[in-house]
């Protein structure tokens, strides 16, 4: 089953229960899978990571702007997202595989980063974020 058809069940089921935020929620994340299977990318965890973002930064700016209230439903809606994303990396296989692709790459500098970080990303297939990738590559290459 894909991710998609999950949501999609996750969803009904939800209406059915008579939880209509959380079912409303999914419905979001349906709308946002299914347009990316439309335009033929086919990236389902790649859409699940940029939808959960978008709900940890609205969910952060909705606190800076004393809006607990609204900061809680993208945070919940964020939270619900992770449900459908892979496992995350550990800390410690996420070192191991950021020292594997710098011995990979042979990257002895700060500056060749980019490199460590194109042959990291494909390897990690969503189990970890971007962000987090990129401060332990850094912190490995000493800047």
């Amino acid at each position: 089953m894909s991710i998609l058809e999950q949501v999609q069940q996750d969803a009904r089921e939800a209406l059915k229960a008579g939880e209509r935020e959380r079912a409303s929620a999914l419905r979001l994340v349906v709308d946002a899978l299914q347009q990316d299977a439309k335009l033929g990318k086919g990236d389902e965890v790649a859409v699940l990571q940029r939808e959960r973002k978008k709900r940890l930064e609205a969910a952060e700016a909705f606190r800076d702007g004393n809006r607990d209230e609204q900061a809680a439903v993208e945070q919940g809606e964020a939270d619900l997202i992770e449900a459908y994303l892979p496992e995350q990396l550990s800390d410690d296989e996420l070192a191991e595989l950021v020292d594997a692709a710098i011995s990979q790459t042979g990257a002895t500098e700060p500056r060749q980063m980019g490199q460590v970080m194109s042959a990291l990303m494909p390897k990690l297939a969503g189990r970890a974020d971007g962000k987090r990738v990129s401060e332990a590559v850094r912190e490995r290459l000493g800047t």
